[in-house]
């Protein structure tokens, strides 16, 4: 079985996210943006998840679409809990760079998909 860096990448994401929003609740008592962060932060899983499944290339994309969006979400929220204090410094950085590194590899699938779509596309008109 093929080994789909990405998706691993995104559980193991999600699993922090629990993680924090546990470590939030537990000793800063905070629960509303905690709440958001885990939302967004588990769901870039799941669209991993729904986009290996993909009816189609379009289907592929929307969803590792909706995957970048909830990345870039889960980063605000850091730099939100960071700046509140929630978060230190070390905490935040290292949470960052995951969140980072996944927003890279979503947004490189979606283009190697779209550059795919576009040579097939030319292609077609040629032959």
């Amino acid at each position: 079985m093929d080994k789909n860096i990405l998706k691993d990448k995104s559980l193991n994401f999600a699993v922090r996210m629990m993680n924090l929003r546990s470590h939030l609740c537990e000793t800063k008592h905070e629960f509303d943006v905690s709440k958001q962060i885990l939302r967004s932060g588990t769901s870039i899983g799941a669209m991993q998840r729904e986009a290996f499944y993909a009816e189609s290339d379009l289907d592929f994309i929307h969803k590792q679409a909706v995957a970048q969006k909830e990345c870039n979400e889960t980063i605000d929220w850091l730099e939100v809990l960071y700046k509140s204090n929630y978060l230190t410094e070390t905490e935040y950085n290292l949470l960052l760079a995951d969140a980072t590194e996944l927003l890279k590899m979503i947004t490189a699938s979606i283009m190697t998909i779209k550059c795919r779509l576009k040579v097939d596309k030319s292609n077609k008109i040629q032959n």
